[in-house]
């Protein structure tokens, strides 16, 4: 298998965990289990790490959407088999342009989904053109693509009309991690640099120089997964520093430990009803190898730099 197959094959990994979580009432998604190849039993502390992410940068994004009232663009890179786009229409609560973006054969396989799942391909507008491995519409667009080319996307990105001077929102969920550091750099320079005003919201591994972190590797490369951005960001400092080296306002970052604890008390405490967790001091190890940074470019002072988790 080769490095890109062990990345793609992340994904499905993902949907899987994603979907028996939903399945036992983590959280609410009626479209995940449609492209769910795997649903094996999840341990509970990855279930409850699953909610804390979905939950954090589902929030973190609606805030976007309220202080932009809706006027903006999602750029989802690498974003697989996500069902955001679906999730934020059955709230009456699109953006003007949703874009997602990965390899070919994960946008391949997506489409086919869409095509077979009624409830995917209702919630496209009816005027929508699904390829083999494209989808075009005015408020949503599939766009298979290599993010290591950084051109290739610009030009696919012309095609269907992005609007730099929209308000812009991009979302990595453990992608930049599996790049190599110069490639990851261009992706945070080219997003900071295009947009006028901007949000970049990553979700990746940090603090893997100790023995948990040293086995979450070891497990990885087991998988053929190498984490070839690891040494580029590894503490919380580095995180931030990557934004604003890059040109960016403001960045923050936090540990999905923090990050837990921030979420909101009454959702926490019920999904920690689901399942009983006998190590808690698991669940605390993992989160604290997890964080969310955040970068913010708020040039026309739309009250972007007050995005936060509190």
């Amino acid at each position: 298998m080769s490095d890109d197959q062990a990345v793609r094959a992340t994904n499905d990994d993902a949907t899987g965990c994603k979907s028996f979580a939903v399945q036992l009432g983590y959280w609410k998604d009626d479209f995940v289990t449609l492209m769910a190849r795997n649903r094996s039993r999840k341990a509970p502390e990855i279930n409850r790490g699953y909610y804390a992410r979905i939950k954090a940068v589902g929030d973190f994004l609606r805030k976007f959407l309220k202080i932009t009232m809706n006027k903006c663009q999602v750029i989802s890179l690498g974003a697989g088999f996500d069902t955001s786009f679906w999730n934020l229409q059955k709230e009456d609560n699109l953006p003007q342009n949703y874009i997602e973006v990965d390899f070919p054969e994960v946008t391949t396989a997506k489409c086919t989904y869409i095509k077979n799942r009624k409830p995917l391909f209702q919630g496209l507008r009816i005027d929508s053109e699904i390829g083999k491995d494209t989808v075009r519409s005015k408020n949503y667009n599939l766009l298979p693509c290599d993010l290591r080319c950084i051109n290739l996307l610009e030009q696919q990105l012309k095609e269907i009309e992005i609007d730099y001077n929209l308000p812009t929102i991009c979302i990595t969920e453990c992608v930049l991690v599996y790049m190599t550091p110069d490639k990851s750099e261009e992706i945070v320079n080219w997003m900071g640099r295009r947009f006028r005003d901007a949000v970049f919201i990553n979700y990746e591994p940090v603090n893997l120089g100790d023995r948990f972190g040293e086995v979450m590797l070891q497990n990885l490369l087991a998988r053929g997964c190498k984490l070839k951005g690891a040494t580029a960001c590894p503490t919380l400092k580095s995180q931030t520093e990557r934004f604003l080296n890059a040109g960016w306002t403001y960045a923050h970052a936090l540990l999905m430990s923090d990050v837990y604890r921030l979420l909101p008390r009454e959702d926490v405490e019920r999904i920690e009803k689901i399942e009983f967790l006998d190590e808690t001091d698991l669940l605390e190890q993992l989160l604290s190898h997890y964080c969310l940074s955040w970068a913010i470019k708020d040039s026309t002072g739309l009250g972007l730099k007050d995005l936060n988790f509190d």
